[in-house]
C-alpha cells in the first residue's frame, strides 16, 4: 500500500532503466495528446494506430513465449498471423468463397483451431530435431501459407482478398449498436483545432476495448506461466535441453506446448487485425512482418513480457511515424528507406549498448514479495534495487 500511496516511493523502487523507459513513454503520451488537441492527429486515426501497435505487441508476446521462454526459432510469425486473420475473415466476410456471415466469435474459434492444427503438424516432425530444423521448416511454412492464400482462389479469393468483414461486436445486443447510438461530438480545447468524435471514433474505441481484453488476458497468462514450474522448465530447456532430459522431463512435449501456445497468440493477433482493418489479402502475410516482430522481441529483451509489449509499440511507432516523412518536401528520401534505416540503426544500438534488451526478464521471474521479504536483508543488486539505482540486469 505504501508504494501506491506514495508515488515517490514507487518511482524509487524502479531501476534506472525502468525510470528512463517510464519517462520516455510519458513524453510520447504527452506529445500524442498535444497532437490530438492541436488537430495534427485525428482521434479515430490515433485509436487505429494504438490498435495496430497492440496487434504487434500480441505478436511479440507470442514469439516471446516460443523464443524467449523455450528457445524455439520461429520464422513463420506472418504465417500464423495470416492463419488467424484468414480463419476469422473466411467465416465472417461477405465475399468469402467458403462460408461468410457467421458470428465473429465463431470465426475466432475457427482461427485458433486452424493455427493449433498447423502448429502441431509442423512441430511433430521438427521439434525432436535440432533448432535449425525448426527454423528451416517455419521459414518454408511462411512462404507456403502466403502462396496458398494468393493462388487458391476457390478457397481464399486469391489476390482480391476478403472484404465486408464485420467489426467484432457487430450484432451484439448493446455493443453492436454503440457506434451508431453515440452522438457526434466536436471538442475545441485549442481555438481553431477541433477534435471530432464521430462514428469512426466510437467504432475504433470498441476495437481498443477488444485489444485491451486480448492483451490483458495474454499478458496475465504468460506472466503467471513464466513464474510457474512449467515456465522454469521451459527456461531449463532453452539453456540446456540435455539437463532437462537427464531430470526425466519429456522435452518434446514441453516444446510442443510452448510452440502451440505462441502460435495461438499470433493467430489471436490476426483475428484482431481482420476485425480492425475489415479487409484481408495475401499482402498482409509479407515476411517483413516476421522481421518486425523479431526486432520487437530483441529490442524489449528475450524472455521479457514487458519487453515484448514495449518492443511492439516501438516498432509500430517507427513504422507508422516514418510515413509522415513523405509529407516533408525538404527530405529527399521516402518513408520506406527511412523506416528500414531507423530499425537497422536501432538493432545496432541495442546490440552494442544493451544486448540483453531494454527490459530484460530478471524482474519478471521472481515474485516481488519474495525479494521484499528476503532475510536477513533485502538484496542491493539483481531483481530489485535498494535505492532505485542500476540493477545488475
Amino acid at each position: 500500500m505504501g508504494a501506491l500511496s506514495d508515488p515517490r516511493g514507487y518511482w524509487d523502487d524502479l531501476t534506472s532503466t525502468e525510470q528512463w523507459v517510464t519517462a520516455a513513454l510519458g513524453l510520447v503520451v504527452l506529445a500524442m495528446v498535444l497532437a490530438l488537441l492541436s488537430g495534427l492527429l485525428g482521434a479515430s486515426y490515433f485509436l487505429f494506430l494504438f490498435g495496430l501497435a497492440g496487434m504487434y505487441a500480441l505478436l511479440s508476446l507470442g514469439l516471446n513465449s516460443q523464443w524467449g521462454f523455450t528457445g524455439l526459432i520461429n520464422f513463420s510469425v506472418a504465417a500464423f498471423f495470416g492463419l488467424g486473420a484468414y480463419g476469422a475473415a473466411l467465416m465472417t466476410a461477405s465475399n468469402s468463397p467458403i462460408a461468410g456471415g457467421y458470428n465473429p466469435v465463431f470465426g475466432l474459434l475457427i482461427a485458433l483451431v486452424l493455427a493449433a492444427v498447423v502448429a502441431v503438424a509442423i512441430g511433430i516432425p521438427t521439434l525432436r530435431l535440432r533448432a535449425d530444423y525448426l527454423a528451416i521448416a517455419t521459414l518454408g511454412l511462411a512462404e507456403v501459407v502466403r502462396l496458398f492464400m494468393l493462388n487458391e482462389r476457390q478457397w481464399t479469393n486469391g489476390s482480391a482478398g476478403l472484404r465486408g468483414i464485420p467489426t467484432f461486436f457487430e450484432g451484439w445486443p448493446v455493443l453492436g449498436a454503440f457506434p451508431n447510438a453515440m452522438p457526434a461530438l466536436e471538442i475545441e480545447l485549442v481555438p481553431g483545432s477541433a477534435v471530432v468524435l464521430g462514428f469512426a471514433f466510437w467504432q475504433q474505441l470498441l476495437n481498443v476495448g477488444l485489444l485491451l481484453i486480448f492483451l490483458g488476458v495474454t499478458f496475465a497468462m504468460l506472466r503467471r506461466a513464466q513464474r510457474s514450474p512449467w515456465g522454469r522448465l521451459l527456461r531449463t530447456i532453452r539453456s540446456d535441453e540435455d539437463l532437462a532430459k537427464a531430470l526425466g522431463k519429456n522435452t518434446f512435449s514441453y516444446k510442443m506446448q510452448s510452440f502451440v501456445l505462441g502460435s495461438l497468440i499470433m493467430a489471436l493477433a490476426g483475428v484482431f487485425y481482420a476485425h480492425l482493418n475489415l479487409f484481408v489479402n495475401p499482402g498482409d502475410l509479407d515476411p517483413i512482418t516476421t522481421f518486425y516482430v523479431w526486432v520487437a522481441v530483441i529490442l524489449g529483451g528475450s524472455g521479457s513480457n514487458r519487453g515484448a509489449l514495449l518492443g511492439g509499440f516501438v516498432v509500430v511507432a517507427i513504422r507508422e511515424g516514418s510515413r509522415f516523412v513523405n509529407d516533408l518536401s525538404w527530405i529527399p528520401v521516402s518513408g520506406a528507406p527511412v523506416r528500414l534505416l531507423a530499425i537497422g540503426l536501432l538493432i545496432i544500438l541495442v546490440m552494442r549498448f544493451r544486448p540483453q534488451g531494454i527490459l530484460p526478464p530478471q524482474r519478471e521471474l521472481i515474485w516481488s514479495s519474495a525479494v521484499d521479504n528476503a532475510a536477513p536483508s533485502r538484496p542491493s543488486q539483481g531483481v530489485r534495487d535498494a535505492k532505485g539505482g542500476d540493477s545488475n540486469e
